[in-house]
């Protein structure tokens, strides 16, 4: 197996550049608004542009990025970044692990960690997996898939990277946010390699009956409609016209940071203070990672591959699958209404948490992951 690959090295003009612009910021004129009421607080976004161009030590963010366990595997062409993390014990379970939006596998390491060596957490070595945690095309490290007309989607990349490159005739995976469709998809599509899937996030229902939804499932799907309604305005734009919006986020990193600093505010389990659940190095480190490999935009594309349907939908999955829900995410579904799609065999209510639960809460992650795989492993002692 090959050594951890250095995967971003950013020139000092490059640096220089991203500084200048950050102290040459136009910004923009101030409303008669309190704090986050409208968007983005514009002293929040000044405190942390302002560290971003004097005090935030990148060269130490990229150091730690390079000595990451990565590696990259070429799919027929397509060239795909990936962590490894070998697990502590000899008969590891292999899984992969997916990212969302507006994420990089950052979010994902500690997570890692812990799976791939439950005993130094305080838990069993015989738990451990072998952690393997792909970049999304279009993220960071791993470039867009070179077409829009639907025939190479991520999860049989995903599949071919676990099964064909690495080895693995079965595994498991898990993911949240555009990670958990990723995840879902890949178990519809690959049922004899999956061992199980985690989720903390379900797709709906292909089609259903409205007059078969309980109560509970009708008061779910209102919330969500309000949900979008008051919060979607992001996804609307990434899904019609994301071309739009791309320039300027690509050339402003004020813009930028701006645009997925409000995410991590309002989709965290933060209470307003973002900095109980994020640091602003690791806030200005997602955002540089997309400044510096200019990914924004093509962060953009799922959004659009899904609403133009060419992305594969979900119908129904029948590998075992958990939900594990934290009380600040986006959705809470009620189990029934996943149980409308998926083959559910676990299902987690968090005590905390929220939408970044790989960074917000890898214990308890970990812990729900371990224990839903422990009894699949049972069945399956030699995936």
């Amino acid at each position: 197996m090959p050594t951890a690959t250095p995967v971003i090295s950013v020139s000092d003009a490059d640096l220089e550049d991203l500084r200048a612009r950050l102290r040459a910021t136009r910004w923009a004129k101030p409303w008669p608004v309190d704090g986050w009421e409208a968007g983005t607080a514009a002293a929040e976004l000044r405190r942390l542009v302002a560290y971003w161009a004097s005090g935030y030590d990148w060269r130490a963010h990229e150091a730690a990025v390079n000595a990451l366990p990565s590696h990259f595997a070429d799919i027929d062409g397509t060239p795909v970044h990936y962590l490894r993390y070998d697990g502590e014990h000899p008969d590891a379970l292999p899984i992969v692990l997916t990212h969302g939006w507006p994420s990089t596998v950052l979010e994902l390491t500690a997570l890692a960690e812990r799976l791939a060596a439950p005993s130094r957490h305080g838990g069993d070595a015989r738990d451990a997996f072998t952690v393997i945690v792909p970049s999304l095309p279009g993220f960071a490290f791993s470039p867009q898939r070179p077409t829009l007309d639907g025939t190479e989607q991520t999860h049989d990349l995903w599949h071919r990277l676990m099964h064909d490159h690495l080895g693995f005739p079965r595994y498991a995976a898990h993911g949240g946010d555009l990670g958990a469709g990723t995840t879902s998809r890949l178990a519809e599509a690959h049922p004899e390699a999956l061992v199980g899937i985690h989720l903390l996030a379900v797709a709906a229902p292909a089609d259903h009956d409205p007059a078969s939804l309980s109560s509970e499932e009708q008061t779910y799907l209102a919330s969500a409609a309000a949900w979008q309604a008051e919060e979607g305005g992001y996804m609307h734009q990434q899904n019609t016209r994301p071309l739009t919006l791309a320039p300027a986020l690509n050339d402003s990193p004020a813009g930028l940071l701006s645009w997925i600093l409000e995410k991590y505010r309002v989709w965290s389990d933060c209470g307003g203070d973002l900095s109980t659940r994020f640091t602003d190095d690791f806030v200005l480190t997602q955002a540089s990672l997309y400044w510096f490999t200019g990914t924004i935009s093509t962060s953009f594309r799922p959004y659009y591959e899904y609403a133009h349907h060419l992305t594969r939908r979900v119908r129904r999955v029948e590998v075992p699958t958990a939900l594990a829900q934290f009380p600040a995410d986006l959705s809470r579904p009620p189990r029934s209404w996943a149980e409308r799609a998926y083959r559910l065999t676990r299902h987690t209510r968090m005590p905390r948490g929220g939408h970044f639960a790989s960074h917000e809460e890898p214990a308890l992650l970990a812990d729900d992951i371990i224990a839903f795989f422990r009894e699949l492993r049972l069945r399956h002692p030699r995936a």
